[in-house]
């Protein structure tokens, strides 16, 4: 049986077929041009470069698309890459299913859903309750199966609805803790933070940004979904639920050097913010661990300041083969 991608140990040699999630030409300071891939089945992606490419090689390869490898794993800056020996397109003829190539969440998108709706019942302020079911109704095909971003956390198949759900999880038990959160606000400012992202991704394989998510972003999306959600609704724009709920979208971010229109105002902004930089440093840090060996640390992680993260060798510590 083939193995996955991520499976291979440094200096083993394979024959994959694998998607392009990426593909860009760049120039070496010797004036010589290469492309630089990031190549992925469901287990994960790694970076390779075919040297001396042009042009045409560039159209030859183009984002989406498959294509079958002959190399090596290698490391570049303590990070596993792809030595290339031999690489071609893939076609239609050759029968492989596109689909089968994109990492999934963890939970299938049914349950999430059920899950997630009964979070919606506990919405008890009206208008909040009407916005959320309204967009989620509006997007619900794409939200269920979009990623949560593009190269980071949570960027695999209905990724945005299990971060979604595992940061409802997360508001839940904290709001239980502190009574002063209003528990309604926190839920739809959870469900409502990323929605932008059905609009600024292209969808789940090879995502890429939308013309219209590099100019704006998800953050002024997700607000003007809410907006624009308000007035068929028949919801005064100006009245103070709307106002606060977009809030929430568009202070998620905490601080405006990373993307925040306005650092939270609110306590449940605040709390929304710490959430989900907390889910996404979880996923993104297990994920790192899960393909470093046990004794080691793992690659640098780039989200997380560049550090490295050690996975034990005492087992009661490093089972994290099967958390997401």
């Amino acid at each position: 049986m083939l193995k996955n991608l991520m499976d291979y140990n440094l200096g083993e040699e394979f024959d994959q077929v694998l998607l392009i999630k990426q593909a860009q030409l760049f120039h070496t300071k010797k004036g010589t041009t290469y492309l630089m891939f990031e190549l992925a089945d469901k287990s994960g992606s790694m970076r390779a470069n075919l040297w001396d490419a042009n042009e045409d090689d560039l159209a030859k390869y183009p984002t989406g698309n498959l294509v079958a490898v002959n190399g090596v794993i290698d490391e570049y800056q303590n990070r596993p890459q792809i030595k290339i020996f031999s690489i071609r397109p893939v076609t239609e003829s050759d029968g492989y299913d596109l689909s089968t190539f994109v990492k999934k969440a963890p939970e299938a998108s049914a349950s999430m859903k059920e899950e997630i709706n009964d979070y919606v019942f506990k919405i008890l302020n009206p208008t909040w309750n009407r916005i959320v079911r309204y967009l989620l109704e509006k997007w619900s095909n794409k939200f269920y199966t979009y990623p949560a971003a593009k190269t980071n956390h949570h960027a695999t198949q209905a990724g945005l609805a299990y971060h979604t759900l595992s940061m409802l999880r997360d508001a839940d038990a904290i709001s239980k803790n502190y009574p002063q959160v209003n528990q309604s606000l926190l839920f739809a400012g959870c469900i409502l933070h990323d929605l932008g992202k059905v609009i600024e991704f292209t969808g789940p394989v090879a995502t890429r940004y939308t013309m219209t998510g590099n100019l704006l972003g998800h953050l002024v999306i997700g607000d003007e979904e809410i907006v624009l959600a308000a007035n068929e609704l028949k919801i005064d724009i100006e009245n103070e639920d709307v106002v606060l709920l977009r809030h929430m979208v568009i202070s998620h971010h905490g601080l405006p050097e990373y993307g925040a229109a306005k650092r939270p105002a609110l306590l449940e902004a605040e709390l929304l913010h710490r959430i989900d930089d907390l889910d996404a440093s979880i996923y993104e840090i297990t994920k790192a661990l899960q393909e470093t060996k046990p004794g080691e640390f793992s690659s640098p992680i780039f989200a997380q300041d560049g550090r490295k993260f050690y996975r034990p060798k005492n087992s009661e510590l490093g089972k994290i083969d099967k958390l997401n």
